[in-house]
């Protein structure tokens, strides 16, 4: 009976396959890998992994410590790491490698590195492969929490594996008997003082040989079972001519955890195959709830390799125990709790667009994650910010707020508002000492003056812009959960925005303490009062009332004609307070589309600002272009830091035609979708179409619409209509339709109402 169960499941299993639409094969996990730190067309590595998941791998070309872990022009790879690493600027934590090696038996991370050729290297999220030039090759699989590797070594040659246990401190021990190696490793930068990453490696074959390492490789120990210190490793000998199969699980906490975690996800994969084919089920299904149709090949491949991305962070920081449930290790406070945590994520960068697309593709794991973000306060005393797995402090603003007020407004309410209202005002009413963001830097002058001034703190203007916004989003969560005595402190804090408008300049400015304007003031300058731009890109961070500010501006015309500049105008700048050319302002000179600076996040939402003017067809070629121009799915695919998966976000999100501007609120743009026809199938099992006509390259413009077979002219699309499923119908043409989308009703939300 067991046996035909297994027969029946397997055909089901296979049975679902055929039906599943092979969608890997548009991905290409190089996008964005020919980054340095003077230009950046992504800044990723070729990641191994499943969705969110706890770990991932990649090959390192760089040097142990080095962020460019793996750069698109390197010629030699040194190890295939455990990853976590969300940015270059950030590094990587809890990392160790294992590295092939045949002939003479070399430790060392530039004696032991292989040479390769790309037209070898075959790159996608759930199997990798790599054919050395001396024959040697390499094959990684991954689940949630560890890996399947395969090492394949050239007939007649001595076959080792190497293991790195990184920069600091490290314990292997070899167990022969069991052809285990276990273990940990402690790195990182924002790391409790008891953190620890247990790990455990099976092979599938016995030591012919073994021994351990010190001094990053200059001492080798043969015959040696047990190492623990800094720059440490072991070998493997398993005689000539070999292919070895090695199984790797971690946990951060326990070695038991690790062992557990190792059964559970591969214990029944006998091999690699097994687990890639397993994680190209887990991808295909993911890539699948986002079916597009129409475009070009090259379309498709952009398309799908950001969906990819854009479903990597925040990473899941659980376990599951033998019971089958969640607890995790605290990387705030180095406890042990039951429940979920995500960490690996800055909000500065992810509210705008990854997190209000999460909103839309995983409901419940937002949910937990929304708890998981209290959880994470109480920990830490703080709202993290930038967590990489701790609390880190990077960046600005209060964005935890954002992510928590979206999540609300759209329906997903897995927390207790009123906690998250009262962490929030201890945030903006105190510094920790973790940075910039950590708590709200000038946060006196902030409410008594209603700006911060530039002197002492840098980059002003910009934080009093995202705090106004961030405020903005606890007045919505209070007043949607009618609480007065919030919404009344932050009602009048949301304006202060105002309060650094220079209207004779036409632009944001930097004030200083005794409320004048800092001097010698240039909209093309960048830092100072800004940052990682100028006033050019930040004057439009007004998310919540566009309308406010086109009347500061001088109303609707003054606005549109402002905008229109902004795409126009010449790409020059000064380096400003930053002394000399930094990657973004490089980037926005090789896009050539004026000030507007894409490859960073605080102008990413602009070309939608045209939606709230009633010049929705501007918006429409403009949202266009950008996706056209700035992307596509080679190792120089994107504009900037993908950062998080938020450049990738806003690439799926715009190309299904919606954006979300103002997260907080339930409503997202109309632009213009790439795709003949795209359907989202939601958690709930009902299915949103963006059905676009008559769509190509040409064809950027809506010439009408319809929801659900009614007539449909505004702007934007509620959330709950999206989580509704139905058909959105669109007209596409290669002409603008410029008497649509004109109305007050039609325009997207703004606190003010926009004057002519």
């Amino acid at each position: 009976m067991r046996t035909t169960i297994i027969i029946v499941l397997n055909c089901c299993f296979l049975f679902v396959q055929a039906r599943q639409p092979d969608l890997l094969r548009y991905v290409n996990t190089l996008q964005g890998t020919d980054s340095d730190p003077k230009l950046s067309y992504g800044n990723t590595y070729p990641t191994i992994g499943l969705p969110f998941g706890q770990h991932f791998f990649s090959p390192q070309t760089g040097k142990n410590g080095d962020g460019w872990k793996y750069q698109y022009r390197a010629q030699r790879i040194r190890g295939f790491q455990q990853v976590h690493q969300c940015s270059p600027w950030m590094n990587d934590y809890a990392v160790f490698s294992l590295m092939p090696v045949s002939g003479k038996l070399h430790v060392q991370e530039d004696e032991r590195a292989s040479t390769f050729h790309h037209q070898n290297e075959l790159c996608k999220p759930n199997y990798y492969r790599v054919k050395f030039d001396n024959g040697i090759q390499t094959e990684i699989s991954p689940t949630e929490r560890g890996a399947h590797m395969r090492f394949s070594f050239p007939k007649g040659e001595a076959s080792y594996v190497v293991l790195d246990g990184f920069l600091k401190n490290a314990s292997i021990t070899i167990l022969p008997k069991e052809r285990k190696i276990v273990g940990y490793v402690r790195n990182g930068l924002f790391i409790p003082e008891n953190f620890k990453n247990y790990f455990v490696i099976q092979f599938d074959r016995d030591f012919k040989g073994y021994g351990t390492w010190t001094e990053g490789g200059k001492q080798i120990q043969h015959d040696k079972l047990e190492i623990t210190g800094e720059q440490v490793g072991a070998y493997l000998d398993f005689g000539k001519g070999t292919q070895v199969q090695a199984k790797i699980a971690s946990s951060y906490i326990s070695p038991e955890q690790a062992q557990w975690t190792l059964d559970r996800e591969l214990g029944a994969h006998k091999k690699l195959e097994d687990t890639k084919t397993a994680a190209a089920a887990v991808w295909n299904n993911l890539l699948g709830r986002v079916l597009v149709e129409g475009g070009t090949e090259e379309e498709r491949a952009t398309f799908y390799s950001c969906l990819f991305r854009a479903n990597l962070f925040s990473r899941k920081f659980y376990e599951i125990d033998q019971q089958g449930k969640p607890y995790y290790f605290s990387p705030y406070d180095g406890k042990i709790y039951s429940g979920y945590m995500y960490t690996d994520n800055g909000f500065w960068d992810t509210f705008r667009a990854q997190f209000p697309l999460s909103n839309i593709l995983h409901p419940t794991m937002q949910g937990r994650y929304m708890q998981s973000l209290l959880d994470a306060q109480e920990q830490a005393g703080w709202f993290p910010t930038w967590s990489n797995p701790g609390m880190s402090g990077v960046m600005l603003g209060n964005h935890a707020i954002s992510i928590l007020a979206d999540a609300w407004m759209k329906g997903i309410r897995t927390f207790d508002p009123e906690k998250a209202l009262a962490a929030y005002l201890h945030e903006v009413t105190g510094r920790g000492f973790w940075g910039g963001s950590n708590g709200r830097e000038g946060w006196e002058s902030y409410f008594i003056k209603g700006f911060i001034p530039y002197g002492k703190i840098h980059e002003t203007t910009a934080k009093t812009l995202e705090y106004a916004y961030d405020d903005f989003c606890a007045y919505q969560l209070a007043k949607s959960v009618g609480n007065e005595y919030y919404a009344q402190i932050f009602e009048r804090q949301m304006f202060n925005y105002k309060n650094v408008w220079d209207p004779k300049a036409g632009f944001m400015r930097g004030r200083l303490e005794d409320g004048s304007w800092v001097p010698d003031f240039d909209p093309i300058e960048w830092g100072g009062a800004f940052t990682e731009g100028n006033a050019w890109q930040y004057t439009w961070s007004v998310f919540h009332d566009l309308g406010g500010l086109a009347n500061l501006m001088g109303g609707q015309q003054a606005f549109v004609s402002k905008l229109d500049s902004l795409f126009t105008i010449h790409s020059k700048f000064k380096v400003g307070t930053y002394g000399h050319e930094i990657h973004e302002m490089t980037e926005m000179v090789l896009a050539n589309m004026g000030q507007y600076a894409h490859g960073n996040q605080p102008v990413q939402h602009v070309a939608y600002a045209y939606n709230y003017a009633g010049e929705p067809w501007k918006t429409q070629a403009q949202v266009r272009k950008i996706m056209g121009k700035l992307y596509n799915a080679t190792e120089k695919g994107f504009p900037g830091d993908e950062d998080q998966g938020q450049m990738s976000s806003w690439y799926v999100i715009s190309a299904l035609g919606l954006y979300s501007v103002c997260p907080g609120t339930t409503q997202y743009n109309i632009g213009s979708p790439i795709f003949r026809k795209a359907t989202i199938t939601l958690e709930n099992g009902k299915k949103f179409v963006i059905d676009a006509q008559g769509n190509n390259t040409e064809h950027v413009y809506i010439q009408s619409a319809t929801l659900n077979g009614k007539p449909f002219d505004r702007n934007w699309i509620d959330y709950q209509e999206i989580a509704a499923g139905g058909v959105l119908t669109l007209k596409m043409s290669d002409r603008p339709n410029k008497n649509r989308g004109r109305l007050e009703v039609d325009r997207p939300f703004s606190l003010t109402k926009m004057k002519p």
